[in-house]
């Protein structure tokens, strides 16, 4: 169960402790892997209050670095499992949490493991799973991708992400960040920021500033389609290019010949051929893919 009375001494997010670790183990940062290890508590508290933990819930982290926030789960959560691509650092994490006997450090890519698999080893029995994690700039989108499309029993994903790809996840129809990200993460959740996390906050310090990203696993879909693999190809095939209307990005994908059709067809579901993808809201999305559909213009 989660060990909240036995400390190691300080908290492994602080400026001193983060550089004392990193000392003792003679690490050195790969940029490749997006390693920048968070140094604020105040921030980690706010991501784990997010995660709504309890001893009878799990938690799965993606990318713990030397387990500042892994330290925080295992004082919340049941049980951790903790996904580490960089081997270097598993000794590291043994080190650190070894007070700490319901972590689990595991050592692979998460974008090669089998998550149903993790799921049943790591968490049988747990009430609720979340993913809680700072996430590496460069394979974001991957992992929370994957995460949804899976059909994980998920609870939620609070991850801190870069700022900018937390406010597309959010972003609604009309705004300049709405996109297919932002259709695909409220398709199957309701998403939340919780925080803007400035790059002070990290060794080495980041670029550009971050945010915290609540993600609600949705009972079912928030809207409801026939095929999830034809309403995604619609949602890719209207932003092919932002600039060109509706009517245009989906005439290159039905064919120039059916582009009178397609016109009249989009008039049919109540929208204007001369609007913009970034325009329609999901239900709209889920109507059009219908009606494509149905005049055989999905194959």
């Amino acid at each position: 169960m989660a060990n909240t009375s036995t400390r190691l001494g300080a908290d492994i997010a602080t400026p001193n402790r983060t550089k004392d670790i990193i000392r003792k183990h003679n690490f050195t940062f790969k940029k490749s892997l997006g390693q920048n290890f968070l140094i604020d508590k105040n921030i980690l508290d706010k991501i784990v209050a997010a995660a709504n933990l309890t001893e009878a819930k799990g938690a799965l982290e993606i990318g713990p670095g030397i387990g500042a926030l892994t330290e925080r789960l295992a004082q919340e959560a049941g049980r951790v499992a903790a996904v580490e691509i960089d081997n270097r650092l598993i000794p590291i994490l043994r080190d650190v949490l070894s007070i700490y006997g319901n972590v689990n450090v595991v050592h692979g890519d998460v974008l090669k493991t089998d998550l149903h698999r993790l799921w049943e080893e790591q968490f049988a029995g747990c009430e609720g799973v979340s993913v809680v994690a700072n996430l590496p700039y460069y394979v974001t989108t991957p992992i929370i991708m994957k995460l949804l499309e899976e059909g994980l029993p998920l609870e939620s994903i609070v991850v801190m992400v870069q700022k900018e790809v937390a406010e597309r996840m959010a972003a609604k129809p009309g705004t300049k960040d709405y996109g297919t990200l932002s259709i695909a993460v409220q398709y199957y959740c309701e998403p939340e920021l919780v925080c803007i996390v400035p790059s002070g906050a990290f060794i080495p310090a980041p670029n550009v500033d971050s945010a915290v990203i609540r993600l609600k696993r949705r009972a079912e879909p928030a809207v409801s389609v026939s095929d999830e693999s034809r309403f995604f190809r619609v949602v890719h095939a209207s932003f092919a290019q932002r600039r060109k209307t509706l009517s245009n990005n989906l005439t290159a994908f039905a064919g120039k010949e059916r582009k009178a059709e397609l016109g009249k067809l989009l008039l049919g579901c109540g929208i204007q051929p001369e609007r913009r993808g970034e325009t329609l809201s999901l239900q709209e999305f889920a109507v059009l893919t219908e009606a494509l559909a149905a005049a055989g213009m999905l194959g």
